[in-house]
């Protein structure tokens, strides 16, 4: 496993990072002010150092060398020497062994001691100068890979934007507790791609699972000490290599395995991706990687004090995407995801701060301005996290034409309605519509808006409805951390209640909840878990939880309430997909016709007549209807096909009294209309015969009731998408 040590060739300087070519392994390592580089080799174990090897030559600012008779298998590491002037931004400490920003693979992991700073730490934290302790004992270590994998005749789906549902998932909270999950596969990739997790998401009806950071990262010392953990995994140390501790078999190829066997169901893959900031904190922080690297290449610092980090992520540092090989090493890891990896999209965490120049936010970056003209990654898809910390750093609906953003307007304004704020109505008709008022410029589509009503960082739907303040003693931090105001309501007891009445209002607005945002325009984010019913116990902040607090409850789905609610999701999935209208290309103003004259898009009153400012303005409006015309306008599918559609009818009653509502006329003539889904019903199945147009029918309080007239035939279509045989 190990090289033959006593020759090290001159080698290329790129491609950057470890690449075996056959016969030998390349290491290439940018440094513009280091005066040494070392690769330090290792046993298979990481247990022990073999040899330092100095790199022999220095191109372009990058270090490498080549080692004739090295393997895939061979561990590593670097150790750089260099000025160490804190106040001139330079850390270098060859007693620090560093990880290799470009490593595909890990081995071991990081045991938190001082030995990891390049600094003798005082008390209360205080530099006391230069470290010269050996930090390769406690130090996780790099591994060359073999960069084959059979991949067959897999090709990522390319789902139309328009046609994406996304599942927010995390991948050990996911399949830990699962009965069928085999035990040594849960909490990994080969438990994700297992045939019982693929089974629950094709009943879903999904079309995209967005992974929360898979990319190696570090748990914080202050939450190991307490015995907790990073558990969202915010916390990166490489861009290249998935974090060990979801691997089953301790195989990269674990992940294309999974990807493979996702794309097989039709089922896309993103992956949240944290290049706003590193695991080595602020300017106190452990000497991991890039800060013994090259400290002042690769963060941004204070310009007046060089020793300090610009902190616009509140994690204490943030990259430097404005230095160019920086940016490389961002762009570069893209890649490897989608060329080596078949990844479909990206969720990128504090987006803002990737766009970020010296002046601050700017939409023509660096950044997005190499995205945009990426060939390889302008294809794929591109999510925003449309804000940070830092000043200006709230910059939702001002990504350019080709990311979608999350939309956390529609979030709060979604709450806010369903818990009875008045004066709400006008806000959450403009999200229903695709929030055109944030988005609707440069040509962006509706699709841009990703919209969700709960995520990861927060309450799950549950506790939304069960909790009105934030529980998270667990925590460890007084309760001080997470939002200040969720925006739930507990609808008349904090937490648990065993009282029949409370518990159906409950299971009422998390259906209400769940309709609003698969039937709005835009693209709907559900989080793993909602449709079972998981609660994290009024946690808001869950992210150093690895326990039962995140993790997903499945014996628990067995429960008849817990199952209906999944036949819920799936009907309003299914819905979704048979009338286009419900997921327009393009927004809708009011301004395209049916044949017979009827506007795309129209609100109503509860007499079935036109809403009007006045109506808007009138805080004791609770009831509005949406009538969506699929038959107006020229709207057509990628492929030209023509996507004319029913007229549908979308009545929402976010009061809490039952009102008599009037049914306008429906296609051209009177009627009929079908009922189609009721959120009053545990499955949202309606009960009742198609409704003349003009008949008075009662509308319940806080429900959604959803008509169709005219049409394709069935408005659920085939159901949910099947498992293949070659995966059961």
């Amino acid at each position: 496993m190990t090289a033959d040590r006593s020759v090290v060739l001159p080698g290329r300087p790129d491609p950057l990072g470890a690449t075996w070519d056959g016969t030998g392994v390349n290491f290439a390592l940018f440094s513009a002010h280091a005066e040494k580089v070392e690769l330090c080799l290792f046993d298979p174990r990481g247990r022990r150092e073999l040899e330092r090897l100095p790199l022999p030559e220095y191109t372009d600012q990058v270090w490498h060398g080549y080692l004739p008779n090295a393997r895939p298998g061979q561990v590593y590491g670097y150790r750089v020497s260099g000025p160490y002037d804190p106040a001139r931004g330079h850390r270098f400490n060859p007693h620090k062994l560093l990880l290799d920003p470009y490593a595909r693979a890990l081995v071991g992991k990081l045991r938190w001691s001082d030995t990891l700073f390049g600094y003798r730490i005082g008390r209360p934290r205080q530099d006391l100068g230069f470290d010269r302790r050996d930090s390769a004992p406690m130090m996780p270590k790099a591994r060359v890979v073999e960069p084959a994998f059979t991949w067959g005749a897999d090709r990522p789906p390319h789902r139309p934007w328009a046609e994406t549902i996304v599942y927010e998932l995390h991948v050990k909270g996911y399949t830990m507790t699962h009965p069928r999950v085999p035990k040594a596969m849960r909490g990994t990739f080969a438990g994700l791609a297992s045939g019982p997790v693929l089974e629950h998401l094709a009943k879903l009806g999904v079309t995209a699972v967005e992974l929360l950071p898979i990319q190696a990262f570090v748990d914080d010392r202050h939450l190991v000490e307490n015995n907790l953990a990073n558990f969202w995994g915010y916390n990166s140390i490489g861009y290249f290599a998935p974090d060990p501790r979801y691997l089953a078999t301790g195989d990269v190829n674990e992940v294309r395995t999974m990807v493979r066997r996702l794309h097989e169901c039709g089922i896309e893959v993103i992956l949240d991706v944290v290049y706003n900031h590193t695991a080595e904190g602020n300017h106190f922080g452990p000497t991991l990687s890039f800060r013994g690297i090259d400290n002042a290449s690769y963060y941004r610092l204070m310009p007046n004090n060089l020793r300090s980090y610009i902190d616009d992520t509140g994690c204490g540092n943030t990259l430097n995407l404005s230095h160019p090989r920086v940016l490389q090493l961002v762009l570069d890891s893209l890649r490897y995801w989608v060329r080596e990896m078949h990844i479909d999209g990206f969720r990128f965490d504090l987006a803002t701060v990737l766009a970020r120049e010296p002046h601050g936010y700017d939409p023509g970056s660096g950044f997005l301005d190499a995205v945009r003209q990426d060939p390889e990654l302008a294809r794929v898809k591109l999510i925003a996290e449309p804000w940070d910390i830092g000043p200006g750093g709230y910059q939702l609906g001002n990504f350019p034409p080709g990311w979608a953003e999350w939309n956390d307007r529609f979030r709060d304004t979604v709450r806010r309605a369903w818990r009875g704020d008045p004066g709400t109505l006008p806000d959450l008709a403009t999200r229903l519509a695709g929030s055109s008022d944030l988005f609707d410029h440069q040509g962006r589509r509706p699709w841009a808006a990703v919209n969700f009503v709960t995520c990861h960082d927060g309450v799950t739907l549950a506790d939304l409805v069960s909790y009105q303040g934030k529980h998270n003693q667990a925590n460890l931090e007084g309760n001080r951390d997470g939002p200040h105001d969720s925006l739930g309501c507990n609808h008349g007891v904090e937490g648990p209640s065993d009282d029949p009445a409370i518990l159906e209002l409950r299971r009422r607005q998390v259906r209400n909840l769940l309709a609003t945002l698969l039937l709005a325009q835009g693209t709907p984010m559900l989080l793993a878990g909602d449709e079972l019913g998981r609660t994290q116990c009024g946690n808001d902040n869950a992210y150093c939880q690895d326990n039962e607090t995140s993790w997903l409850d499945w014996p628990a789905a067995a429960d008849a309430d817990r199952q209906a609610l999944i036949a819920f999701v799936a009907r309003l999935v299914a819905v979704r997909r048979a009338h286009p209208v419900l997921r327009r290309a393009r927004f809708l103003h009011g301004r395209d016709q049916a044949p017979d004259g009827g506007p795309d898009i129209a609100w109503l009153t509860a007499a079935g007549t036109p809403m009007t400012a006045g109506d808007w303005q009138d805080p004791a409006t609770r009831c509005v209807g949406l009538r969506l015309d699929g038959r107006a306008g020229d709207h057509r599918a990628e492929d030209g096909t023509s996507l004319a559609d029913a007229v549908v009818l979308i009545w929402f009653n976010i009061g809490d009294v039952e009102v008599p509502v009037m049914l306008p006329r429906a296609a051209g003539d009177d009627g009929p209309w079908r009922p189609v889904l009721d959120t009053a019903r545990p499955e949202g199945r309606p009960c009742g015969d198609p409704v003349a147009a003009g008949s008075a029918v009662a509308l319940g309080a806080r429900s959604i009731v959803l008509w169709v007239a005219g049409g394709r035939g069935d408005e659920l279509g085939s159901g949910p998408a099947a498992l293949p045989a070659s995966l059961t």
